[in-house]
């Protein structure tokens, strides 16, 4: 087989047939949890301004300085003068610039909202990390409570458990105080660093300058040496900071939560304030990681807004696939062939176009083969379409009204009359196999065709 001209570009991958039914169903199963506890739905745009991210997640972050995908033709100018927009590398920031610009605020507080899409970002592609990749975010706009950090957790521990990946997952968590707590840490860390610079790698000594709390999750051996006698976040809180991490972790015990105390978990992005929490991997922690959030109480403010709380998660959903897989979780398939319809001869062909069209427009999953190969090549290919049952109509049966049902399982067949050839097949089948889906008994009765 020779190489193909074309591949798809590095840090991308096609999404196949067999990935889509992991990926349907994990959506089914975030937006069954989701509507059951009140959220709805929003899709931000695929791209902003690029301000939107640089004022919400930081500019000295890794996904602002290096991860950005830019888009628009260079030098063009809307309305508003010259701008550079960006694909978005996460959903939060979008979602409180829309929370804002519709007058949000004016709903029934807290707005509950949920997303799922792909996002981008211009990373390294490694193991488990792409540059565009699908990614579900839950958000609870317009309240402050530790409460409400338990019950977004308590929404996602439900999710994890429905795909059978929760067993796998450490919930980890942290309180990184309110900005006056982080700005006495940050000076601290400066001020322990001092004279140390030379024993940092690049990358952390750059971000000492920038942004010194990402070196609490440098992955870089030197500084995680060092870090073990660095001062703790904990020793900068507040009376108040530490009396809302108290509650919260209270709330997840009375919830039966299971959370490790992680004192130097801090997530990347500058709009975190009090809680943040992490879903890592049980076994190999950070690096196959499902996903983060905390508490975003300054987000709405420096995009413009008047001073709104808010608390928030995001996961990635090629990683929640990833630990279905190794768990051994399969997921359901709703591309099932039921019924292949064989045929041979003109008459039999004209007869099958309306056979076929009407099973599947009874929900019965139906493929016909109605070109001109042999009824001994029609049932290999019935074989490989993994079809349960088979209907085969030939000059003789055209003549006689009937047609043959075969079941393909069994290997056995009968002959019955053609007009009576769909009611036969609803029979066999059952409701249960038309087109209405259910995610698992699991999830209880709820049913939702749509596939977005």
């Amino acid at each position: 087989m020779s190489e193909p001209k074309y591949r798809s570009p590095k840090g991308v991958h096609d999404v196949l047939p067999e990935d889509h039914q992991y990926m349907t169903y994990v959506k089914k199963a975030i937006r069954h949890r989701a509507r059951q506890a009140g959220y709805k739905r929003i899709d931000p745009p695929l791209f902003e301004d690029r301000a939107v991210f640089e004022r919400g997640i930081g500019e000295h972050t890794d996904v602002v300085e290096k991860e950005l995908f830019t888009v628009g033709r260079k030098g063009a100018e809307d309305d508003a003068g010259n701008k550079q927009f960006a694909l978005r590398p996460e959903f939060t920031a979008g979602i409180c610039r829309a929370y804002i610009e519709h007058g949000m605020q004016e709903l029934p507080q807290p707005v509950e909202l949920y997303s799922i899409g792909p996002c981008f970002r211009y990373d390294r592609p490694q193991k488990g990390r792409y540059r565009q990749f699908h990614q579900f975010s839950i958000e609870v706009i317009g309240l402050s409570d530790p409460s409400i950090d338990a019950q977004v957790i308590n929404l996602l521990v439900k999710i994890f458990g429905d795909l059978k990946i929760l067993e796998r997952l450490t919930l980890q968590v942290n309180n990184i105080g309110s900005a006056e707590d982080r700005k006495k840490y940050v000076d601290a860390i400066k001020d322990f660093f001092t004279g140390k610079e030379r024993h940092l790698p690049e990358v952390d000594r750059s971000r000492l300058i920038t942004n010194p709390l990402r070196l609490l999750d440098s992955k870089e051996e030197d500084t995680i040496i060092l870090l073990k006698n660095a001062p703790t976040m904990e020793q900068f809180l507040s009376d108040e900071s530490k009396e809302y991490h108290a509650t919260f972790l209270d709330y997840l015990t009375t919830l039966g939560i299971a959370f490790t105390p992680t004192p130097r978990l801090v997530r990347g992005l500058d709009y975190y304030n009090q809680t943040v929490f992490e879903f890592s991997d049980r076994s190999t922690g950070a690096q196959n990681a499902v996903g983060g959030g905390g508490r975003y109480d300054p987000l709405i403010e420096l995009l413009g807004g008047k001073p709104t709380p808010a608390v928030g998660f995001a996961g990635g959903i090629e990683r929640m696939i990833w630990h279905m897989k190794e768990a051994g979780v399969k997921a359901p398939n709703k591309d099932q062939v039921d019924v292949f319809v064989a045929q041979l001869g003109p008459e039999a062909k004209k007869k099958c176009l309306g056979l076929v069209s009407a099973l599947r427009d009874l929900g019965v999953h139906t493929v016909g083969a109605l070109g001109e190969a042999s009824l001994k090549s029609q049932m290999r290919l019935a074989d490989r379409f993994q079809a349960r049952h088979c209907l085969l109509l030939g000059q003789l049966e055209v003549k006689d009204g009937t047609i043959i049902l075969r079941d393909m399982t069994a290997g056995k067949q009968k002959q019955i009359p053609f007009d009576k050839a769909i009611p036969e097949i609803i029979k066999i089948l059952g409701k249960k196999n038309l087109d209405t889906y259910s995610i698992t008994d699991k999830l209880g009765e709820y049913t939702d065709p749509g596939e977005g």
